[in-house]
């Protein structure tokens, strides 16, 4: 796959670039609908599948203080295109200059001039250009007008509910593990840097990888959680523990994320490992002391251990 930042020169680069528009939050159920439709529309005419779309996200640019926190941590989000099937990545930078792009400067100049564009897929929702000005009617509008087609897929529903990524959201934030993966069609992810910890864990015989995300990624809500864990291309079983360890630090309101590896005994740190949350096993809760707390997590270990594959297996697959 290749991935560009900026657009230059891609109109000789690429022939006959077949794209899809959006901002592929999470790559949900939906967005592999555009994705499916983009690739048959490729092979029907000979086309490249391309994906066009910003980093950051929009609204982390237009409103800083209240942009979207991230479904999928950009790494994830570009080996699951490449895995997809799409052959050219437009990962854009998303500025305020390009946000006062009007609707019809984008499908003129961007589109037409800059890509060549001899397709364009969208969701039935999108919009584009200054203050979101732009929408499928005006795309197809313009592609009848400039000589390109214009496909505008309806809705993917689950239960009458269609998918977003604003739905997956906040089923992550209140630790719905189960409800968010119906959605996303896989198990949801994180992914960060093992980082040196209290060893509290070790302590208490269950040491844990204490995990170090950007602060843009959306983490589930505080819990314990059984996961599998990448780690180097191969998956472990664990258990992983989202909160403010109550039970030694009070009223402490710093969040940790800290994951206990099923029979795993090399050193994490340092490394970047994959998360992928199976379901949700309790709440998080204090407890009296600490022999307490070594009871409850031999039986989350228990629980987790339904879930957990062969130790050492080569990792699935966003979880699959």
């Amino acid at each position: 796959m290749y991935i560009y930042s900026d657009l230059t020169g891609l109109k000789d680069k690429h022939k006959d670039m077949i794209v899809v528009l959006g901002n592929f939050d999470g790559i949900h159920l939906g967005h592999r609908r555009l994705i499916d439709n983009l690739l048959v529309k490729s092979r029907a005419v000979g086309g490249t599948p391309t994906v066009f779309t910003f980093n950051p996200h929009p609204l982390a640019v237009l409103k800083p203080e209240g942009g979207p926190p991230l479904i999928l941590p950009p790494n994830v989000k570009r080996d699951m295109f490449a895995e997809l099937g799409v052959e050219v990545l437009l990962w854009i930078p998303f500025t305020l200059e390009f946000a006062r792009l009007s609707p019809e400067d984008f499908i003129e100049q961007v589109l037409c001039k800059q890509l060549g564009v001899r397709a364009v897929l969208v969701g039935y929702n999108y919009t584009f250009g200054y203050m979101g000005r732009g929408n499928p009617e005006l795309l197809s509008e313009y592609g009848k007008k400039l000589g390109f087609d214009v496909q505008v897929l309806p809705p993917v529903t689950i239960d009458g509910q269609p998918v977003s990524s604003t739905l997956i959201r906040s089923l992550l934030a209140d630790g719905e593990i189960s409800e968010a993966k119906k959605y996303l069609g896989y198990n949801p992810v994180i992914e960060g840097t093992v980082v040196c910890g209290e060893r509290r864990g070790r302590t208490l015989g269950f040491p844990t990888a204490n995990l170090a995300v950007d602060d843009n990624l959306l983490v589930p809500a505080n819990g314990v959680y059984s996961v599998q864990v990448d780690v180097d291309g191969y998956a472990w079983g664990g258990v992983a523990n989202i909160g403010v360890k109550p039970t030694f630090h009070g009223n402490s309101f710093v969040r940790t994320i800290e994951v206990h590896l099923l029979d795993f005994y090399g050193d994490l740190y340092g490394k970047a490992i994959k998360v992928y949350f199976i379901r949700r096993l309790r709440n998080e809760k204090r407890f009296n002391s600490a022999g307490e707390l070594i009871e409850q997590i031999q039986r989350d270990i228990f629980e987790a251990r339904i879930d957990a594959p062969v130790p050492g297996m080569e990792s699935l697959k966003w979880g699959l």
